[in-house]
């Protein structure tokens, strides 16, 4: 446990950004009455993402690796981080959908009947609790991973 504690250090830290976000897009009006921007807009904490995991990956080659880093280890630290974030994803969700925004999943499935992009059975399908779960889960270990082979490419030093 105590190999991982960077990476789990910072999948708290990335946890807590993407609450702060949750919060950010609901004072936006992208839960209500701008939610037709919502999957726009939302893309745009990638760009946090990609900072934090910048950020992690290079204090575990600071501060684990004592400065030299290969890109296997960069990217194992990586993983590990997606991995925490993984797991912490399905509290965000319940924090996000209950306190931060609880009228999100209403609003999204009205959206998107109204718009004509799906019907009111799909909508309900996939504008729900647990199918919000799966999805923050499945995104957090692809995305990571992705992430983490590029992070780690870039922070790699002999």
């Amino acid at each position: 446990m105590r190999n991982y504690q960077i990476e789990i250090k910072w999948g708290v830290i990335f946890f807590a950004a993407s609450l702060l976000w949750m919060y950010f897009e609901k004072l936006m009006g992208w839960h209500d009455v701008l939610i037709d921007k919502h999957p726009i807009y939302s893309n745009l904490f990638g760009i946090v993402a990609i900072a934090i995991y910048l950020f992690a990956i290079h204090d575990k080659r600071k501060n684990f690796f004592r400065g030299k880093m290969s890109w296997k280890q960069g990217f194992v630290s990586g993983v590990i981080l997606s991995i925490v974030i993984a797991l912490l994803s399905p509290i965000g969700q319940v924090i996000t959908h209950y306190l931060i925004s609880p009228g999100f999943f209403e609003n999204a499935i009205e959206s998107s009947v109204e718009r004509n992009a799906m019907k009111r059975e799909d909508a309900e399908a996939y504008f729900n609790l647990s199918s919000y779960i799966v999805q923050s889960i499945a995104g957090a270990l692809m995305m990571g991973v992705v992430t983490s082979a590029i992070v780690a490419l870039i922070l790699r030093k002999k």
